[in-house]
């Protein structure tokens, strides 16, 4: 078994190896693009509101651009303790702007234990002129009691001033007739080498490849297992832990809730696991794979481990317990045995390690 194991490690190694130079090959004159998001945006205009338990602020580093140029718009929302805040949706509202790119900066807390909820939006204008962007909308309610009372704190617009190119030369602006053909000479051009040498790296690529599928096709036999039995496994490998007992609620609440979210994952092929917890409950609300109980109960479940995560709420142990209960139902009541896993990778790689030690 070991000798198999390693002819299929050698194996890899190659086509690696073939494929990491076909990119190299293609790729080589390419500049990797600089890493913007942890830059410091100066914010030309700086407008907050405050709503009882909730301050929010509006940011946009121009008021004034080209129509060529793009905007930064930067919602804020700080919330208190105990409560929990809805930021708008920026796409829904926006007329006169497109959204090239945005971000989700994550929830972070400030010196008074407050939660702080970021998004940025990168805006571009369509027309020349002044233009608005529209007020938003943020809800934010107690999460002691989510249906009841909810508030609502809206802002107010923002003008931008949006410029031509041409200025005050467009009045002057006149189309020239267009020139004769002017004869270009030829320069030699050695782009089919290229092409050449990397279409016969990516054949030695794809031919690595296929010889490598057929040596595991050959040597090992797929090991598939149901997405339950795995997740049941995870669960008994953390109560041996006793993280509980050893105080470390938060490590307890992170890994029941990657528990859940790859059983989710696996179970009903929904991409939890590198979700935020407000984008998976919007796919939650689509999915038609799970009932309204479910839903409420993940709901409840996910918002319920932010608040420890995030917000340093200290849970007691009945709802320690309670939560523990929530997520094996959870998987008792969904578990199929048609949902099935891959395992191999991860049998052959715990081999290697086992015959290592």
């Amino acid at each position: 078994m070991t000798g198999k194991i390693q002819k299929y490690e050698s194996a890899r190694g190659v086509f690696y190896a073939l494929v990491i130079c076909a990119v190299l090959l293609v790729c080589n004159g390419c500049e990797k693009s600089a890493d913007t998001r942890g830059k410091k945006t100066e914010f030309e205009i700086d407008k907050d509101y405050q709503r009882g338990p909730l301050t929010v602020h509006v940011r946009v580093d121009k008021a004034k651009i080209s129509i060529a140029e793009t905007i930064m718009l930067e919602l804020e929302a700080t919330v208190k303790p105990g409560f929990e805040v809805k930021m708008p949706d920026v796409g829904k509202n926006l007329k006169d702007f497109g959204i090239v790119d945005w971000d989700n900066l994550g929830k972070k807390l400030d010196a008074n234990n407050n939660v702080v909820s970021t998004y940025r939006y990168k805006l571009e204008p369509f027309l020349s002129g002044t233009y608005s962007l529209p007020d938003f909308t943020f809800e934010f309610y107690d999460v002691n009691s989510p249906q009841d009372n909810k508030h609502k704190l809206t802002t107010e617009p923002i003008d931008i001033e949006i410029t031509s190119l041409l200025g005050r030369q467009r009045a002057e602006l006149k189309i020239s007739d267009i020139e004769g053909v002017v004869d270009v000479p030829d320069k030699p051009s050695y782009w089919w080498l290229w092409a050449l040498g990397a279409a016969g790296i990516v054949t030695a690529g794809i031919a690595g490849g296929l010889y490598l599928r057929q040596k595991r096709r050959a040597e090992l036999i797929r090991i598939f297992r149901p997405a339950h039995e795995i997740a049941y496994e995870h669960l008994q490998a953390l109560v041996k832990e006793d993280l509980v007992k050893k105080g470390k609620i938060k490590e307890f609440y992170e890994q029941i809730s990657n528990i859940l979210r790859h059983y989710i994952e696996y179970r009903f092929n929904l991409r939890a696991p590198e979700k935020t917890t407000e984008e998976f409950l919007i796919v939650l609300a689509t999915t038609e794979l799970l009932d309204a109980d479910d839903k409420q109960d993940l709901e409840e479940f996910l918002k319920h481990c932010d608040l420890v995560k995030f917000a340093k709420h200290n849970p007691a142990t009945e709802q320690i317990q309670k939560t523990f209960d929530l997520v094996k139902n959870f998987i008792e009541k969904t578990k199929s045995e048609e949902k099935t896993i891959d395992v191999t990778e991860t049998n052959v790689e715990q081999a290697v390690e086992a015959g290592g030690a």
